[in-house]
C-alpha cells in the first residue's frame, strides 16, 4: 500500500467508519416515501437536539476543523471569536428570525424574502445562495478534506477531490435532509470527544518541550498569540474594532439566512424546537475554543519545526499525538464530517433550484419532478465547485479563505434580512437594488483583493483595510442604497407586511409569557452571560 502513512489498523477504521455512516444515512430514509417535503425538510420533524447538533455539525465539519487549527497555529486565540461571537448570531436566529420562518412555513429563505418584498427578490437571493454554496461550503470543504486526503495518504490534491466528490455525490443522492441531520449529529459526538482527546494530549506533552507553566508558554508562542482581542499593530488582518463591527454582517447571513444552515431550522417539528435548537447549537460552540484554536496554538510549540504549511496543523496533531485507532476514528470522523457538509451544501443547492427557481417558472412541476431536479442539480454544483476548490490554495490558511468570500457576499444579504424584519419601511425596490448593487460591488471588491496574478492583497495590505472592515463598509454603504430607495419608492402595505416584521424592535423579548428555564430567552440570557465571563476572563 504504496503513499499510504497511517498504520493498517487506522486504514481499516477510516474505511468501516466512513461505510457505517454511509449505511446510516441511507437507511435512515430507506424505507420512506421520498417527498419533495422528505426530501429537502426531512418532512418538518426534527426535534430541538437535532436541529441543535446538525446547525453545529454542519459549521463545524472539515472546513473548520482543519480551518481553526491552522489559524490558531498562524494567529493564535484571535480566530477564536470567530467561534464565540458565533454565539450571538445563533441567538438572534432563535429568537428573532426563526419564528417568522416557522410560522410563514417557508421551504427556503428566498421564499421568505418573497413573502416579505417580491418575487424579484426571491430570485436574487436564490441565486446568490448557490454561489455562495458552490463556492464557500463545497468548493472550500473539497479543498479541506483533501487536505486531510493528502496528509495521510499522501493522495495529490486532484485526486483527493475527485474521491471525495463521487462519493459525496452518490450519499447526496440517495439522501436528503433527514440522513444529512442524522450523520451529522453523529459526527458531532465523535468529533468533540476526538478532538478533546487530541487537546488533552497536546497539553500533556508540553513539558517535554520545556512548557512547564503559562508562563513558560507565553514565552514560547509568538507575541500576542495567546490575546483573544489584538489591535491593529499586532495583528493587521483582525484588529479588534473589525470584529466588533465586521463579525455581525457575515454573521448575520451565515447564521441567519443561510440556506445551507437554516435548513435544519427549517426542518423543526415546532416553534419551541426551532428556537431552541440555534441555542443549544450556541452552547456547543463555545467548545471549538478549546478544542481546535488552542491545539493549533500548542502545535505551533511542540511542531512548528516541522509544519511548513499552517493547513498541516491539524493532520499533524493527529498523527503525532494520537495513538493507532483513536488516530483512525478522528481521520474517520473528519472525513464523514466533511461527506455531510458537502451533502447538506448539495441538498440545499438542490432545493433552491428545485422549490424557488423551476417551481417558479412552471407551477406545474409535480413531486416526483422536484426530486429528480434536486438531485440533477446537485451533481452539476458539484463538478462547478471542483474547478474551483484548488483555487483554495491561494489564501493563506482555509479559514481566512471561507471569511473573505464572507465578507464580500454576506452585506446586501445582511441589510434586506435585518431592515426586512425590523424596518417596515423598507420596500420591494429596495431589496432589489440592494441585493443586485451589493452583489456588484462586493465582487469588485473581491476581484481587486483577490492575488489571483500575485501575492498582494490591494485593498487589505495597500490600503490597509482588513476584510471584515470591508464587509462593515459594504454594509454601511448598502443600507444608504436600501433606505434611499425605500424612501423614494411606495410604502409597503402593512397588511402584506404585518407577520413578517417585527411590531417593536423588542418585540422579540416582550411578547409572551416566559414559561421557565427552558423559555428560549431564558436559555439565551443564559448562553450569553457565559459568553462575557469567558470575554472577561481570556482578556
Amino acid at each position: 500500500m504504496e503513499g499510504i502513512k497511517i498504520p493498517l489498523l487506522d486504514l481499516i477504521i477510516i474505511v468501516v467508519y466512513m461505510l457505517g455512516i454511509l449505511a446510516v444515512g441511507i437507511l435512515v430514509v430507506k424505507k420512506r416515501q421520498m417527498t419533495s417535503s422528505s426530501y429537502f425538510l426531512a418532512g418538518r420533524s426534527l426535534n430541538w437536539a437535532l436541529v441543535g447538533a446538525a446547525l453545529f455539525a454542519s459549521n463545524i465539519s472539515t472546513i473548520h476543523l482543519v480551518g481553526l487549527a491552522s489559524a490558531g497555529f498562524e494567529d493564535g486565540m484571535v480566530q477564536g471569536n470567530f467561534e464565540w461571537m458565533a454565539t450571538l448570531l445563533l441567538v438572534v436566529l432563535g429568537l428573532i428570525f426563526a419564528p417568522f420562518y416557522f410560522k410563514n412555513k417557508i421551504s427556503t429563505l428566498p421564499e421568505f424574502l418573497e413573502k416579505r418584498y417580491s418575487v424579484v427578490s426571491r430570485g436574487l437571493l436564490a441565486f446568490l445562495a448557490i454561489v455562495g454554496a458552490l463556492f464557500m461550503h463545497i468548493g472550500i470543504s473539497l479543498y479541506a478534506g483533501a487536505v486531510v486526503f493528502e496528509n495521510f495518504f499522501g493522495i495529490s490534491i486532484w485526486i483527493s477531490i475527485g474521491i471525495i466528490a463521487l462519493v459525496t455525490s452518490i450519499y447526496t443522492i440517495l439522501g436528503g435532509l433527514k440522513a444529512v441531520v442524522v450523520t451529522e449529529s453523529i459526527q458531532t459526538v465523535i468529533l468533540i470527544i476526538g478532538a478533546g482527546v487530541m487537546a488533552f494530549l497536546a497539553f500533556k506533552a508540553l513539558p517535554e518541550h520545556g512548557i512547564h507553566s503559562y508562563a513558560d508558554l507565553k514565552e514560547a508562542v509568538k507575541p500576542d498569540q495567546l490575546n483573544l482581542l489584538r489591535s491593529y499593530e499586532s495583528n493587521p488582518k483582525l484588529p479588534w474594532y473589525s470584529l466588533v463591527l465586521g463579525y455581525p454582517i457575515i454573521g448575520l447571513w451565515y447564521w441567519c439566512a443561510d440556506q445551507t444552515i437554516v435548513q435544519r431550522v427549517l426542518g423543526a417539528r415546532s416553534l419551541r424546537d426551532a428556537q431552541i435548537g440555534p441555542i443549544f447549537a450556541g452552547f456547543i460552540k463555545i467548545l471549538p475554543v478549546f478544542l481546535l484554536v488552542v491545539p493549533g496554538i500548542l502545535a505551533y510549540v511542540l511542531f512548528g519545526d516541522i509544519i511548513k504549511d499552517p493547513n498541516d496543523t491539524l493532520p499533524t496533531l493527529i498523527t503525532e499525538l494520537l495513538p493507532s485507532g483513536l488516530m483512525g476514528l478522528l481521520a474517520a470522523a473528519l472525513l464523514a464530517a466533511l461527506m455531510s457538509t458537502i451533502a447538506a451544501a448539495l441538498n440545499s443547492s438542490a432545493t433552491l433550484v428545485s422549490v424557488d427557481i423551476v417551481k417558479r417558472i412552471r407551477p406545474q412541476t409535480t413531486d416526483k419532478q422536484q426530486v429528480r431536479i434536486g438531485r440533477w442539480t446537485a451533481g452539476l454544483v458539484m463538478l462547478l465547485a471542483i474547478a474551483w476548490s484548488p483555487m483554495i490554495e491561494r489564501f493563506i490558511s482555509i479559514f481566512d479563505a471561507i471569511n473573505e468570500i464572507l465578507a464580500v457576499l454576506s452585506p446586501p444579504i445582511a441589510v434586506v434580512f435585518l431592515f426586512g424584519v425590523f424596518s417596515r419601511r423598507g420596500t420591494k425596490e429596495a431589496s432589489a437594488v440592494s441585493i443586485i448593487s451589493g452583489f456588484i460591488l462586493g465582487a469588485v471588491v473581491f476581484m481587486i483583493d483577490f492575488p489571483m496574478f500575485g501575492d498582494v492583497k490591494i485593498i487589505t495590505e495597500y490600503l490597509e483595510i482588513p476584510y471584515m472592515m470591508q464587509a462593515f463598509w459594504l454594509f454601511v454603504i448598502i443600507s444608504i442604497i436600501y433606505f434611499g430607495v425605500s424612501y423614494l419608492t411606495p410604502r409597503p402595505p402593512l397588511e402584506k407586511i404585518r407577520d413578517l416584521t417585527l411590531e417593536s424592535p423588542l418585540a422579540f423579548l416582550t411578547k409572551g409569557k416566559i414559561t421557565g428555564i427552558t423559555d428560549p430567552r431564558i436559555m439565551a440570557a443564559i448562553l450569553l452571560s457565559i459568553m462575557v465571563v469567558l470575554y472577561i476572563i481570556f482578556n
